[in-house]
């Protein structure tokens, strides 16, 4: 029996690789890594049929080292350490550190990724593991903090009509067959940016046709499929696209196409943990202080799928993504929070002011710490002035109000308590 298309069309250098060249093109981070020689752990992220297991195997044939492969799915910390043992016995002196593949790292427990830790640390193994989930939600910071982050992208109708061509003329069993690609649409449509989908639907439409020449047209694929390209098409353009759609129409205020595009997530089979993550996300980038229930209401709805589990689950996350939705929208905090972040970067480590550092200590005491502090309570209102921010950032401003029937009142206050420091004027145009 021979082998299914996609594999035997497996690229195995940069030059046959197709798509990412944001990565591996001429000039492009990941490619200079692989160029010079030398690479550090990475972890690659991106939908289904991307290249992330090809573009590792690559890796390995290119810098000619020992390659290592686990599924999380299958494999436990026992398996983690017999393949880290392996490592260590087959390093030579000065030689690159075998590498180790892990598939859907993202299903790994965290005991599982504890396991790792150290050899990678200590560069007994280069770690390269590929998800299709947020690292950053999946993946143990120790862990992530070791690692590079290389993210992928669905490929372009162009990556996948290159293949369909490669595929009719090199490969050995599809070459000795007269194939006319007449018609492609249909095919690019069902594979949904995933190159292992896309070569399937050609081996199986081929392998179907009873003529000579085989003339592929829309027609012809979508008999053969006979099936609807969302149920085919599970994760392949959802964690881009249509996450992206969805934010985007609860941040325009369009409740029924929000909830239409978490309709199409759902029929896709999307992980609902995935989606409410989101939903939470957008209520506090987006909703924000205009409406402060609207995180509450989100993260009930999370627990709510946490507990109650699916189908039932898509009721309470509808209900946060309507409320979500038609509420009045804020993004005061999202962009307070980014530019205290971009001050810190830029000014560094400025010393707390004297009265408001903590003396726990009668030394601290003596020296200043928390003298001439006013405690706010003892004050009319619950307010007194006096600084709080180091002096060389007296006057910075980082949060500005937006216009919302609920940040106007603490816009207003602000102003009641510190005067022209809080008054800003585009803000009372």
């Amino acid at each position: 029996m021979s082998e299914p298309l996609a594999e035997r069309l497996r690229p195995r250098t940069l030059d046959d690789y197709v798509g990412q060249e944001h990565l591996v093109g001429q000039g492009a981070v990941l490619r200079k890594m692989i160029d010079s020689g030398h690479i550090s752990s990475f972890i690659l992220w991106g939908p289904p049929g991307v290249g992330k297991t090809t573009l590792a195997q690559i890796v390995a044939n290119t810098l000619k080292v020992p390659f290592y492969t686990l599924s999380a799915v299958t494999s436990g910390v026992k398996d983690v350490r017999e393949v880290i043992e392996k490592a260590k016995g087959g390093r030579f002196f000065n030689s690159e550190s075998p590498i180790l593949f892990i598939d859907e790292i993202h299903r790994f427990s965290k005991s599982q990724q504890d396991s790792l830790l150290g050899a990678v640390e200590k560069g007994v193994v280069t770690l390269i593991g590929a998800t299709t989930e947020n690292p950053s939600f999946e993946v143990i910071r120790p862990l992530l903090s070791r690692c590079q982050l290389y993210v992928l992208k669905s490929l372009g109708v162009s990556d996948l009509q290159k293949l369909l061509q490669r595929a009719i003329t090199k490969d050995v069993e599809l070459r000795e067959k007269h194939i006319e690609l007449q018609e492609t649409a249909a095919m690019m449509r069902y594979s949904g940016g995933d190159a292992r989908k896309l070569l399937n639907i050609l081996d199986l439409v081929v392998e179907a046709a009873d003529s000579d020449p085989i003339v592929i047209t829309d027609k012809m694929v979508e008999e053969r499929l006979q099936q609807n390209p969302l149920a085919y098409d599970k994760q392949g353009e959802m964690h881009y696209d249509i996450i992206s759609a969805f934010i985007k129409s609860i941040r325009g205020s369009d409740p029924d196409a929000a909830l239409y595009w978490m309709a199409r997530m759902i029929e896709g089979g999307e992980d609902p943990q995935f989606i409410a993550r989101r939903v939470v996300i957008s209520a506090a980038e987006d909703i924000g202080l205009a409406n402060p229930n609207a995180l509450l209401l989100a993260n009930a709805a999370f627990d709510a799928v946490m507990k109650i589990g699916w189908p039932e689950g898509r009721i309470p996350l509808a209900e946060a993504v309507v409320y979500l939705a038609t509420s009045p929208k804020s993004n005061s905090a999202y962009k307070a929070i980014g530019e205290a972040l971009s001050e810190v970067r830029k000014s560094g480590n400025q010393p707390v002011p004297l009265p408001i550092r903590n003396a726990p200590t009668e030394l601290m005491a003596n020296l200043g710490y928390h003298d001439g502090y006013k405690y706010p309570h003892d004050y009319p209102g619950n307010f007194t002035e006096q600084q709080y921010l180091p002096d060389e950032l007296q006057g910075c401003r980082f949060w500005h109000a937006q216009h919302s029937q609920a940040e106007d009142k603490l816009y207003q206050r602000m102003v009641n308590c510190w005067g022209d420091r809080y008054k800003d004027k585009d803000y009372e145009k």
